[in-house]
């Protein structure tokens, strides 16, 4: 196969998958590449014999393959009226299927350094979210010497806490938005800023990741590109509580976008 002709995305196999010892290695390596190939659509519709000549195979190697890893509850095979199979994803859990939902946004970039770095963050950002959801796990290492009855209350200020049946109903962009807001917030705590973030208000807070984020998407691709959003959004607000809220707490973008250009 030519290699303009492979995909260029990373491929994720989950720990559940890679130490499976009822799975062959092939079996692993397919399940990788069906992650791949389901960034775009949200499944994969690939051939048996696409997938054997990709790995100089048979195609009934392939199929027993995919069969296993079906029958080991990994994938789930739809076949529509046309005879089209579509192969989703059906093994991610936790913090590995809250990543996999960000696989267009991370993956299409083709840039392994912001791939981990953005890996990283997410992983950080949602353990400390689904802490705070449903308790059952333990305090993120991060946050391990921080009040989190301060977190809490800074949350409840911002009219930030959510419960699970909400953040089911609502859709990825602002479950994304929430859990980015919900650690700029413990990370206000964490650095003792929070008696000055009750001078601000929920619009504030959310008007600056709005911010925050039409600017990433202005650098992106140039010297200034935001590599760690998280970062970015919450030096932003921290940089303004500690310069005391006068005469407003939003600069203008110009004179904003100047001062991050001197930190640089």
């Amino acid at each position: 196969m030519n290699e303009e002709n492979k995909v260029s995305y990373y491929a994720i196999i989950p720990a559940n998958v890679r130490y499976d010892s009822e799975l062959t290695d092939k079996a692993k390596l397919l399940y990788g590449e069906i992650t791949c190939l389901s960034n775009k659509e949200g499944y994969c519709f690939a051939t048996n014999n696409y997938f054997a000549k990709l790995y100089n195979c048979t195609t009934r190697a392939i199929q027993g393959a995919i069969s296993k890893l079906q029958e080991r509850g990994y994938v789930k095979i739809v076949i529509e009226n046309n005879y089209k199979r579509k192969i989703f994803i059906s093994s991610l859990k936790g913090d590995e299927k809250n990543f996999t939902r960000r696989y267009e946004d991370i993956f299409t970039r083709g840039d392994e350094k912001n791939f981990t770095n953005n890996n990283i963050n997410i992983n950080k950002i949602d353990r400390l979210f689904n802490y705070i959801i449903n308790k059952e796990q333990k305090i993120p290492e991060e946050f391990s010497e921080t009040n989190f009855d301060e977190i809490y209350n800074l949350l409840q200020h911002f009219d930030m806490l959510y419960t699970e049946k909400i953040i089911n109903c609502i859709g990825s962009e602002n479950v994304d938005k929430i859990k980015q807001i919900t650690y700029a917030i413990a990370l206000i705590v964490k650095d003792n800023l929070q008696n000055y973030a009750y001078k601000i208000t929920r619009d504030d807070i959310i008007d600056k990741y709005n911010e925050c984020k039409n600017r990433e998407n202005e650098y992106r691709g140039t010297e200034r590109e935001i590599e760690d959003f998280s970062k970015y959004y919450y030096k932003s607000i921290a940089n303004e509580l500690k310069r005391g809220v006068t005469p407003s707490f939003f600069m203008s973008q110009n004179q904003s976008a100047n001062e991050d250009e001197e930190e640089r």
